[in-house]
């Protein structure tokens, strides 16, 4: 049977929307492979046991052969395929190339920017997250053996809660929501309902954003300092398992807001309005449990400044404040976008009054 020239019009459009989306996926991945912040991160070995060991260029290298392989297929297997995002910026790309003046002065507009910002977004968070996937699920793996490995009756459990204990439930967390926006990123699908329909298109979104993530939240250290302990250490044994037994439910609420945004996760990004979980109750659940838990996590160190000297405690106190006020800015930022682009938020931030903490603000 021969095939009709609308099928094979279908197929050559199925074949150019896999070959677009591979090509930026290798891009993406060599760029951050050959990064010299990510260098340390690409040689590092993880060993799980029974001779099984990978660095963090085996896995990358890994994780986009197998991403690479489903989007073929699925892109291949599409009932009815459009021109995809990957494609349509490798086109305007080209016209650039090849008219750069006209193409400039056409401007970026409509689907073709969408495509663009959307390209760049997943080109700068699918391999960050995929590296800190493996790097939670690795830690999580060893901390889990080296704890059950010496529990015995009898033993010391406030110890093993704080060497192995904390850190394995911390990095469990961690890895929940780190995989939920590792998908929310790579994959789009009018199936899962979760398709880009717009990405903050404004520098100050990107800027507030891009610098809570490395390699930019490395500057973001180094102007507001760093007065925050992952696991803060208290003189007394009860506040000590208290303070950080209320850091791991505030971390576990943190990632309840990406379950509760499923595969709709994503920096910068409006993909529809999720109103349920944690979000029936404030507008911004995760940055404010996120933010709390790192108040819990500064006070031995604000202490410690402050018993250096006034000024030494101001300053401290003072980058606690800022990197609070930095994810009240991505707070703003997002809600302006979602503003702009969908009159449903209005209504849903209408129904929920509070943006970080219920009664309060």
């Amino acid at each position: 049977m021969l095939a009709t020239p609308h099928t094979t019009s279908t197929f050559a459009l199925r074949a150019r929307n896999a070959l677009a989306a591979v090509a930026w996926i290798a891009l993406a991945c060599g760029l951050y492979a050959l990064a010299p912040w990510n260098a340390a991160q690409m040689r590092q070995w993880h060993v799980l046991g029974a001779g099984v060991a990978y660095n963090g260029e085996d896995f990358l290298l890994g994780a986009a052969a197998l991403y690479s392989t489903a989007v073929i297929a699925w892109m291949l297997l599409e009932r009815e395929p459009q021109v995809g995002k990957s494609l349509r910026l490798w086109r305007w790309l080209a016209a650039l190339v090849r008219a750069p003046r006209a193409t400039l002065a056409a401007g970026l507009m409509g689907a073709d920017r969408l495509a663009l910002l959307t390209t760049l977004l997943k080109a700068f968070f699918g391999p960050l997250m995929v590296m800190s996937l493996m790097i939670f699920c690795s830690a999580a793996w060893q901390n889990g053996q080296s704890l059950f490995a010496t529990l015995a009756p009898g033993a010391d459990w406030a110890l093993h809660f704080n060497r192995h204990g904390f850190w394995l439930l911390l990095q469990l967390i961690l890895f929940v929501d780190v995989a939920i926006f590792t998908v929310g990123y790579l994959v789009e699908a009018p199936r899962l309902g979760n398709q880009i329909r717009s990405v903050d298109p404004t520098w100050l979104g990107w800027a507030v954003a891009l610098l809570c993530y490395p390699p930019f939240n490395t500057l973001t250290t180094q102007v507001l300092g760093s007065q925050q302990s992952d696991f803060p250490q208290f003189a007394n044994p009860t506040l000590h398992l208290l303070l950080n037994g209320l850091l791991l439910l505030l971390m576990a609420l943190y990632a309840s807001a990406s379950v509760a945004l499923g595969w709709k996760a994503s920096n910068l990004t409006h993909r529809g309005i999720v109103a349920r979980g944690p979000y029936a109750f404030v507008r911004h659940p995760a940055y404010a449990c996120k933010n709390i838990a790192w108040w819990i996590g500064s006070v031995p160190l604000v202490a410690l400044a402050f018993e250096r000297g006034l000024t030494a405690g101001l300053l401290a106190l003072a980058s606690v404040v800022g990197w609070t006020f930095l994810y009240v800015l991505r707070a703003l930022t997002e809600e302006d976008h979602l503003r702009r682009v969908d009159a449903d938020y209005a209504a849903y931030a209408a129904r929920v009054r509070w943006r970080f903490v219920p009664g309060l603000v």
